[in-house]
């Protein structure tokens, strides 16, 4: 196994990851099999003596961004404990693995999960707990990608690695278009200019202006987790 090129790390599961296939083939729910592969291959990373934080989104159980007849609002609030759910699912598998967890979230719940706190979480990431970041942001309007974004800069996190259902950055939707073009890197900018959905201008611009290094890979192999971790040529990668 090569060694890591990163110390410490912001690694964005989508919640689409981490679920069951529906009969009528839809994505939802938590998979047990895939929270212990990722668990599995965050082991690897944890023993490497890398420092991990953890961001996950909820699209496989809510997303109010595409709820038209709910407050905007509550429907995001609604996503925010979606993100916990699946936060305290990942904790539980990554514990089954050995490792030392905390969950931090951004909406107050001490009965299952700490506050967000900056210095804290930094605290436990020096300490080799690995942390999880649930609730997003803890306001609406702003995506899981956002909270990544915002917590990498936090927490000085060395990259951003983001585990998406598509191996790389594509010019267009390389499910719907044969010829779409992959990218192997790309500039902050270039995602903003060329309006690529990598994640959303809000999360771009922000990872633009602090100059947080973005690789993006396909989290149907887990192990591309460690791939990323030591720098191997896979995904894209966005700087």
């Amino acid at each position: 196994m090569s060694e890591p090129i990163y110390k410490r790390v912001l690694i964005k599961v989508s919640g689409e990851a981490l679920a069951c296939k529906t009969e009528n083939g839809r994505s939802f729910g938590l998979d047990p099999e895939m929270l212990d592969k990722v668990a599995a291959n965050l082991k690897l990373i944890y023993d490497m003596g890398v420092e991990i934080a953890i961001v996950v989104g909820g699209g496989n159980f809510w997303r109010g961004a595409q709820n038209n007849k709910m407050d905007r609002t509550r429907a995001d609030h609604i996503g925010m404990l979606a993100t916990v759910m699946n936060s305290l699912a990942l904790a539980d598998a990554l514990e089954q693995h050995g490792m030392i967890v905390r969950v931090q979230t951004a909406i107050e719940m001490r009965q299952i999960a700490e506050p967000y706190i900056r210095n804290k979480a930094v605290r436990h990431l020096e300490k080799g707990r690995v942390t999880i970041f649930g609730c997003g942001t803890g306001n609406p309007f702003f995506t899981t990608d956002t909270a990544a974004a915002l917590r990498a800069v936090e927490i000085n996190a060395d990259a951003i690695l983001l585990a998406k259902n598509v191996d790389a950055v594509y010019d267009k939707d390389p499910v719907k278009y044969a010829d779409a073009q992959k990218y192997s890197h790309l500039t902050h900018y270039d995602v903003l200019q060329k309006d690529l959905k990598v994640m959303d201008s809000t999360a771009a611009s922000m990872c633009k202006d602090n100059g947080v290094r973005i690789h993006v890979f396909g989290v149907k192999d887990p192990y591309n987790m460690v791939r990323a971790v030591c720098g191997e040529a896979i995904g894209t990668v966005i700087e």
